[in-house]
């Protein structure tokens, strides 16, 4: 058991620091973008060189400020919580699905009516 818990929390932090790398790779990737779109909107004269430097810089700041999805009412700094779950617990119940006898039957009634339409018009 105790194995199990050691297990997961080094399996967390691996999959923190991985997306701690691949968020920094982004944040790069989206100035390098930012930049070259910025570029060119200088090029056409859209835009002066100052106030393409505060877009690119707008762009990265809001990029770094967005919650993650799914972490909606949680401050960034918290961690995300982690739910164990062991197998001889039962499982959640599940919504229960529409029958596929009674689904059948209404397309099927539709499908009659449509016919009746279509011959009546």
């Amino acid at each position: 058991m105790r194995d199990l818990v050691q297990k997961a929390l080094y399996l967390g932090v691996g999959i923190a620091s991985y997306a701690a790398e691949k968020a920094g790779a982004n944040l790069q990737e989206l100035r390098v973008q930012a930049q070259k779109l910025a570029d060119e909107l200088v090029e056409r004269g859209e835009m002066n060189l100052e106030e393409a430097r505060r877009y690119v810089d707008d762009l990265v700041r809001e990029a770094q400020n967005l919650p993650h999805p799914g972490a909606e009412g949680e401050s960034p700094k918290e961690p995300r919580r982690i739910e164990i779950v062991f197998e001889d617990e039962p499982a959640p119940p599940k919504p229960e699905a529409p029958k596929v006898d009674q689904l059948r039957q209404q397309v099927e009634a539709l499908q009659a009516e449509l016919r009746r339409m279509k011959g009546e018009g």
